[in-house]
């Protein structure tokens, strides 16, 4: 059930954004579709300017902490799809910065029109960070994937709260701007993971297709799975770090234009 069959005038988590890529500026409103129950694996508007690089090459710190507001249970509630109502698919990237396939998949990216997020890790983004602006720089969304890529599903919360509140100051701090999205390695949320994801303001993400692109299956496979578990409303997961994304990349340059030509809109969550 969409949000908006649960409850009437209820505003999308995405409320307000446009859907990318050709003829976009035609798209509907996209609308959240949050899991009910336990989680499991399984053209764009104007882009506000980072915040000037201090010398060190980094994002100016202010002397006040980010503000975030903490969210309720069903705020937190991780989400899998868009409104099936709706041609419209979210790209979705993990695991990088890296600085071989990083830059690769931005530029297919901006050859086709298209916003993704990118879910970041800490220890790459520190090692990074004018790629981590670059991303940023160029509209796309940035979101935390932890700072170490563990299994969340066993630690207790002050390790959790440090992997997620560590990584999210460092990109507040690198790119100016409030990180609001959230996915657990693996897609393996826990109820410790969830609270300390609300606490610090983190809406979490899943995905609904995935084609196993970190296992490197080849190309054609991850093209394959794609296309043929698309539909209306997908969260599309693939990989730009964490070892060789070069079959990756090379899908990318196929599935991309292939959804577009199939009608499909890209959207991902406002900065």
């Amino acid at each position: 059930m969409s949000l908006l069959g649960a409850a009437a005038g209820c505003r999308s988590p995405w409320s307000g954004d446009a859907p990318t890529g050709p003829e976009a500026a035609a798209g509907p409103q996209e609308v959240l579709v949050p899991a009910e129950g336990s989680p499991s694996p399984s053209a764009s508007s104007p882009v506000p300017s980072p915040a000037p690089p201090s010398a060190s090459g980094s994002a100016s710190e202010s002397s006040v902490q980010p503000v975030r507001k903490s969210l309720s249970e069903a705020e937190s509630r991780p989400v899998y799809e868009l409104d099936p109502a709706q041609r419209v698919v979210a790209l979705t990237i993990d695991d990088g910065p890296d600085p071989k396939y990083t830059p690769a998949v931005l530029d297919l990216l901006q050859q086709h029109g298209i916003r993704a997020t990118f879910f970041l890790i800490g220890e790459n983004a520190v090692e990074h960070p004018a790629l981590v602006r670059e991303i940023a720089d160029r509209g796309h969304h940035i979101a935390n994937h932890t700072w170490t890529h563990p299994d969340l599903r066993h630690m207790p919360e002050s390790a959790v709260r440090d992997e997620l509140e560590r990584t999210s100051d460092l990109l507040h701090r690198t790119t100016g701007r409030l990180t609001t999205w959230f996915r657990a390695p693996g897609g393996d949320w826990s109820p410790v993971s969830l609270k300390v994801a609300a606490d610090l303001g983190l809406r979490n993400m899943g995905w609904s297709v995935d084609p196993r692109d970190w296992s490197r299956p080849g190309t054609p496979a991850i093209i394959d799975t794609i296309l043929k578990e698309v539909r209306p409303g997908a969260i599309v997961l693939n990989h730009d770090g964490g070892g060789d994304r070069s079959q990756t990349v090379a899908a990318l340059k196929t599935y991309l234009p292939t959804l577009i030509d199939s009608g499909y809109l890209f959207t991902a969550p406002p900065n």
